[in-house]
């Protein structure tokens, strides 16, 4: 991705759309310049990842997640064919897989969108 292509972003948190850290971290997104899908519905590996694959997403954020919830995620995008796509979580997520970026509570998103576009 070049960077005046615009990111896009699969965003979602353990209580779905009611999640107020998936939804401020969304609005700082898109606020960031990236363009965001926030997903409705909680967390969980198969929907998310076929979310991802629907939105044709460069990166899939969650606002907190536990490592099991990730290596699920992680799985089924491989076995989708989009090990592409870039997996971050905000805030703690313990356990965390390798190649999953994290970072802490209170990162600015545009330090994060950087993050993401350019795979650090």
């Amino acid at each position: 991705m070049t960077p005046a292509e615009r990111l896009r972003v699969v965003v979602a948190g353990p209580d779905g759309q009611a999640d107020p850290r998936a939804v401020a971290l969304a609005r700082a997104l898109r606020d960031a310049g990236a363009e965001v899908v926030l997903t409705g519905v909680p967390a969980a590996p198969g929907p998310l990842a076929a979310t991802v694959v629907q939105e044709d997403a460069d990166a899939v954020g969650l606002a907190g997640a536990p490592g099991e919830l990730l290596a699920g995620l992680l799985e089924r995008l491989a076995a989708a064919g989009a090990d592409d796509v870039t997996a971050f979580v905000l805030g703690d997520g313990g356990g965390l897989p390798d190649g999953v970026l994290r970072f802490p509570d209170g990162t600015p998103p545009g330090d994060v969108v950087e993050a993401l576009r350019t795979g650090r």
